[in-house]
């Protein structure tokens, strides 16, 4: 047992304590940032702080209401202008005192036409939506205020199941983001290990490291350690992104209050480790296998794509899940052992997975992973000395 931990204690560190771990487990919470960051320059970028005007000749706006500037923009509201007319709106259209005009057609009650003019080109998104707020908040300023508010905010639709235990609704989108971003993580984490393992084994293979390890520890033990040493390097990744996550949802939740109570079921947090570490297991054990029956890494390269395949299906699958998560697809993609990692979890989010599919899910993956790790294991011994030769299928599932 004490050779199985040398090596598990050798695998795991090796690849921990190297740069390309830190960037590694860096670079995904820092490529989030980055876009994040991106789409907030993209925001200024767009943002034009001259004045919008608009000319209302339907006269729907008798008692101007101005558009309130919210507390969590990210950037301020622009001055909306009225002109008389719209040759008044043009001239200061073309002095470049306001960037565009809004003209409100005297037909607009009955048809809601407005016409948009602008010199260079159609100012941004942001502003045709302020626009339609401030008409909006204008039209609705003659009714009671709990009629204007429920109007302007909208209907909030839930979603109850049968026998009333989940419930969900366009607010809580932070319950349906967990479940997908665990998924994505779990990915990213286990083609990380995965890929390590695999170079590890090819290149003990090539340089003929092999021939002086087994002569201290068994072919068993030395690929069982370095399963359960890379799988802890994936495993510590995926811990630490998820540690990253709950940090940034909880600074977000100061500024978002839709993200403050989020309500995950407790059957996710359950299923989701006994789904990933036997998922772990499974995905590290056939790299294993092919790394010792092939001679070089570039060989095996494009066959671990055939593993991430399966993984992420569920997601091309994702408006099924969603829309019948009970349905025939979505229970048998959380019982196949390689979509099972994401379906299971992801299927949590919209309803109470029965107990008998969660468990027999969670025994189908025990048993595949058992079943890797030998396999991986009788490829190990019979390729390990194969210098410049590849072993064959063939042989792998014949008699040893």
């Amino acid at each position: 047992m004490s050779k199985f931990w040398r090596v598990f204690s050798y695998e795991y560190l090796r690849h921990v304590l190297r740069k390309r771990f830190v960037f590694a487990l860096l670079s995904v919470p820092l490529f989030i940032l980055f876009f994040g960051l991106v789409g907030v320059l993209m925001v200024f970028l767009e943002y034009n702080p001259r004045p919008v005007g608009y000319v209302d000749l339907s006269n729907a706006l008798q008692t101007r209401q101005p558009l309130p500037s919210g507390a969590n923009d990210i950037a301020p509201v622009v001055e909306l202008r009225r002109y008389a007319d719209e040759n008044s709106a043009k001239n200061a259209l073309l002095a470049k005192q306001i960037q565009a005009y809004f003209v409100i057609e005297p037909d607009y009650l009955h048809t809601g036409r407005v016409k948009l003019v602008a010199l260079d080109g159609a100012p941004s998104e942001s502003i045709k939506s302020e626009f339609s707020d401030f008409l909006k908040a204008n039209l609705l300023a003659s009714q009671p205020q709990l009629v204007a508010s429920r109007i302007e905010k909208g209907s909030i639709l839930t979603i109850i199941s049968a026998d009333g235990s989940r419930r969900m609704n366009s607010e809580q989108w932070l319950d349906i983001a967990i479940p997908i971003l665990t998924g994505v993580l779990f990915i990213i984490a286990i083609n990380a290990s995965g890929g390590y393992l695999l170079q590890a084994v090819v290149e003990e293979k090539e340089n003929r490291t092999m021939e002086i390890i087994v002569t201290s520890v068994s072919p068993d033990q030395l690929m069982a350690g370095k399963i359960a040493g890379n799988l802890s390097v994936g495993l510590t990744q995926l811990l630490a992104w998820v540690l990253m996550a709950v940090a940034a949802i909880l600074l977000m939740a100061n500024f978002i209050p839709s993200i403050q109570n989020p309500h995950i079921s407790q059957q996710f947090f359950w299923l989701v480790p006994l789904t990933l570490i036997p998922a772990f297991v499974l995905v590290a054990a056939f790299m294993a296998a092919l790394g010792a029956t092939v001679t070089e890494a570039s060989e095996a390269q494009p066959i671990v794509g055939l593993f991430t395949l399966p993984i992420m299906l569920p997601y091309f699958f994702m408006n099924q899940i969603m829309l019948n998560p009970s349905g025939p697809l979505a229970t048998g993609l959380s019982i196949f052992p390689l979509t099972a990692p994401v379906s299971l979890p992801l299927r949590s989010a919209f309803m109470d997975v029965p107990f008998w599919q969660a468990a027999l899910s969670i025994l189908l993956l025990v048993a595949c992973a058992a079943g890797a790790v030998w396999l991986a294991a009788r490829a190990f011994r019979l390729g390990m000395l194969r210098y410049g030769k590849r072993l064959s299928w063939q042989e792998l599932f014949g008699r040893a």
